[in-house]
């Protein structure tokens, strides 16, 4: 006779993390997966990672040098693979560029793996899916497909659950042969799914349509995460950068009840303009590859105009990183640390409501298990 064990989401799970940078996604999965090795060739973000998440499983040096037959064997495998060539703002060279077609790599070094792990997460900017057509991830679709994986793409915006526009696109592949739940997938295009998405997945084979429950309204704004007592710019830097905004602009600025207004500089028709908004979000974080980058905050402060770059624990807030994540090195270090990370509660909600209990699927299912759709959860025979 048989007895019927419930199987409950385990830490004891783990994961192997490519282009790791400074640790965020390290830190948001921590409850659901453990990083057993974790690798990027930056060395400045990799202090950062070890200072929060410690060195014993960090491994610094260029993807091209990995070996997969040295790596653990895991369930899942995440690769933020660098977004440069797929960028609105880049060169368009696409994901067989010079940058993002590292992406290869972190394929090739699955390969040389004894077991490829059964679950596999690619992090990108939106262009991955919607620049060249959709082609860009027409071939990283099917690279997946050869591999032996069913794939679906969704876009998650950092917005949902911190103030910061970020969207991003991730695309998950799970091994053919493991059974997924009904509500964990839809039959059809759900509020993950962008135009582009749904364009490029109606023509695919082996597509899945993932499905999560909306998360709760964010409730915190950028006036909520502002260090209200940080240094700011010296009186004539204030009035050269207040002389770079759209006098509309300014003048809602001043007249509404708005505290906080970020913005980036940027060129229009030949000259030199700060462009705000008033939505109570931050733009997203960038590189500070050039001053243009950075994000400045105009503030209402003490019944005063006052202007700034955004700090670095701030830059760490739109992150969603804890108050004791630490950042050695200088500013620019600090700010690029977070600029090319991955938001913290987008990384741990996808872990929570999918990742997870597709790890667990792949484990039970493994041991005999079965998903029971009455209850909601997973059984194993024991």
């Amino acid at each position: 006779m048989f007895a019927i064990q419930e199987k409950q989401n385990k830490s004891t799970f783990t994961f192997l993390e490519f282009f790791a940078g400074s640790g965020l996604v390290t830190y948001a999965l921590k409850n659901f997966f453990k990083a057993v090795w974790a690798n990027d060739i930056d060395k400045k973000k990799s202090i950062v990672y070890k200072e929060n998440n410690g060195s014993r499983n960090f491994n610094l040096d260029d993807v091209k040098n990995i070996n997969g037959g040295n790596l653990p064997r895991v369930e899942l495998s995440w690769a933020s693979f660098p977004c440069q060539d797929l960028s609105l703002a880049g060169l368009s060279a696409g994901i067989n560029g010079k940058r993002s077609g590292v992406v290869w790599e972190w394929l090739r070094v699955l390969d040389e793996m004894q077991h490829l792990p059964p679950i596999l997460v690619a992090e990108n900017v939106e262009g991955l899916m919607s620049s060249g057509g959709g082609n860009h991830y027409r071939v990283l679709h099917e690279a997946l497909r050869s591999r032996g994986y069913k794939v679906g793409a969704i876009m998650l915006d950092a917005a949902l659950w911190i103030p910061q526009s970020r969207p991003r696109i991730f695309v998950i592949a799970i091994k053919k042969g493991i059974n997924i739940p009904s509500k964990l997938i839809s039959e059809s295009p759900t509020w993950l799914h962008t135009k582009s998405i749904i364009k490029v997945g109606n023509d695919l084979h082996d597509w899945i349509w993932w499905n999560m429950p909306v998360p709760p309204t964010r409730k915190k704004d950028l006036a909520d995460i502002i260090e209200w007592d940080a240094p700011c710019d010296p009186e004539d830097t204030i009035n050269k950068t207040i002389s770079l905004i759209n006098p509309r602009h300014f003048d809602k600025f001043i007249s509404e009840n708005i505290l906080v207004a970020p913005g980036y500089k940027r060129t229009r028709n030949g000259k030199q303009v700060l462009e705000l908004r008033f939505d109570g979000i931050a733009g997203c974080l960038r590189t500070p590859e050039g001053g243009s980058s950075r994000q400045y905050l105009v503030l209402k402060h003490e019944g005063k105009i006052k202007t700034r770059l955004l700090t670095v624990r701030e830059t760490a807030r739109l992150m969603g990183a804890p108050e004791s994540y630490k950042f050695p090195g200088s500013y620019n270090d600090g700010y690029r640390a977070m600029g090319d990370a991955v938001a913290v509660p987008v990384a741990r909600y996808l872990a929570k409501h999918l990742l997870a209990n597709l790890a667990t699927l792949n484990s039970d299912q493994a041991l005999g298990g079965f998903y029971d759709n009455s209850r909601g959860t997973l059984q194993t025979i024991i």
